[in-house]
């Protein structure tokens, strides 16, 4: 993508700050983020998804930005559910990660997600990870007792400063283990014991695996440096896993600025089923790899993940992919118009000005669809390459218009009712003079949907001075 003459400030809602501040790296020629990643026991359900997608764009912007970007979102394979998974399938827990792994991604993949720069499996950072509980253990931020090690939440003033939460509201919210021993109700595991028939690793404790939060202070550090300058992820990460990883990281260092493992962090709003929290109990737990297997394009289910802005939060129900799959059903429409009707070629160029100042600030999608859907009107009207152009290169920008029209409405998700045999030359001919008259009628809506059954078989409709001509596609 070409470069913009004067870009414009990117802004963000610093959840450290609860504030929006103007986004200034480190060093302005290397920008770095980090996301965590999913737990691969499973498919993605669709927060672990909409996550993904936020953090592409957001990535996306950066990318546009500033010269060089280093995304890291890692991969979570050692964990209690992982173990779980296998004892319940009886397979073994390495081929239930690469599985799920490789599933994540390519799931991720179907819905415009570039993958991560650098994508780290917990592991594989071992002893990263006990040179960093030595060192928390040398600082005395953190003891051992039979086998396990834990950090000491009150020997770092400044915990709870990310999640605001209140001392009682730390140990009630806290993932807490089973640990009698524990000197502070608050203090959370760092490295815990294995049985001989459980993953583990030799350790300065003995056998055993780390707890969950030291994974990404670790992985982090390891692969991005100290500190960086975004670190997010999900709402429901901020407490405690997040509130983790700045104590364990800034102990080790000797830091007491909360900035000194992240100097932004941005979190992603919850998400909702027709209305209610996500549960397996209540029944509507959903994953994005059944919702891909309905057929419903990746384009419309990322499309429905960026139509909230990313911080609020976004309920998921079928009107909300109905109103995407509208949505980028127009969008094709004007392209296939243009290009198509008016011969226009897309030219190669960077979005308009008034598009990407409304992603910089803070990743504003709702604000940039509006701008989307004023530039595809600007085009229908002034019907220039260059207008026509400005929309596509918006679009694409989101990960949208990736496809041809006729690839687009070709498409045939599960139960549509588009899943009649190919049309012969008569059928088509007679939808081509139902659509004439409906045009001739002004019946316009009949005449859009006559063209969009055929873009579904494969037919483009090209209008001339002599009448309308259709063609194959595919």
């Amino acid at each position: 993508m070409s470069s913009n003459p004067s870009p414009p400030k990117f802004k963000l809602y610093n959840s450290l700050t609860r504030q929006k501040q103007e986004f200034e790296p480190l060093n302005r020629e290397h920008v770095r983020l980090y996301a965590c990643g999913p737990t691969v026991y499973s498919y993605a359900h669709i927060g672990n998804a909409r996550m993904a997608v936020t953090f592409d764009q957001l990535a996306r912007v950066l990318r546009f930005l500033y010269p060089r970007v280093t995304y890291v979102s890692n991969i979570t394979d050692v964990d209690d559910k992982i173990m779980q998974a296998a004892i319940d399938t009886g397979r073994e827990i390495g081929q239930i990660t690469r599985f799920f792994e490789e599933a994540y991604n390519q799931d991720m993949a179907i819905l415009g997600v570039t993958p991560p720069d650098i994508q780290p499996r917990a592991t594989e950072h071992i002893p990263e990870m006990i040179a960093l509980i030595q060192s928390l253990i040398a600082k005395n931020h953190a003891y051992e007792v039979n086998g396990h090690v834990l950090f000491h939440v009150p020997s770092f003033a400044g915990y709870g400063g990310l999640s605001g939460r209140s001392r009682d509201d730390q140990i009630a919210g806290a993932r807490v283990e089973v640990a009698p021993f524990k000197k502070d109700p608050a203090d959370f595991v760092l490295w815990k014991p294995s049985t001989p028939d459980q993953p583990g690793w030799e350790s300065p404790w003995g056998y055993g695996r780390p707890g969950w939060h030291i994974e990404c202070s670790a992985m982090a550090e390891t692969h991005l440096g100290l500190p960086i300058d975004i670190h997010g992820g999900g709402a429901d990460l901020k407490f405690p896993h997040h509130e983790n990883e700045i104590a364990q990281s800034c102990c080790a260092h000797d830091q007491t600025d909360l900035a000194a493992f992240s100097r932004y962090w941005m979190h992603n709003g919850f998400l909702t089923v027709n209305g209610e929290k996500m549960s397996k109990s209540l029944g509507n737990f959903t994953l994005t790899h059944d919702v891909i297997a309905r057929g419903i394009a990746g384009e419309t289910i990322r499309h429905a993940f960026l139509s909230a802005h990313y911080r609020q939060p976004l309920d998921w129900s079928e009107e909300t992919l109905a109103r995407s799959q509208k949505a980028l059903d127009k969008f094709y429409r004007v392209v296939a118009d243009l290009t198509d009707k008016e011969h226009l070629e897309i030219i190669d160029t960077a979005p308009p000005t008034e598009f990407l100042e409304a992603l910089c600030d803070d990743l504003n999608t709702p604000k940039a669809y509006a701008v989307l859907n004023a530039l595809a009107k600007k085009a229908t009207v002034e019907k220039t390459a260059a207008a026509l152009s400005d929309f596509v290169a918006s679009a694409r920008f989101m990960g949208f218009l990736t496809q041809s029209p006729a690839q687009w409405f070709a498409q045939k998700p599960t139960g549509s009712h588009n899943t009649s045999p190919e049309l012969d030359a008569s059928e088509i001919e007679a939808l081509l003079s139902e659509r004439t008259a409906a045009r001739a009628a002004k019946d316009f809506a009949r005449s859009d949907e006559i063209r969009d059954e055929l873009l579904s078989h494969g037919i483009t409709i090209i209008d001339t001075p002599q009448g309308p001509e259709w063609r194959k596609s595919h």
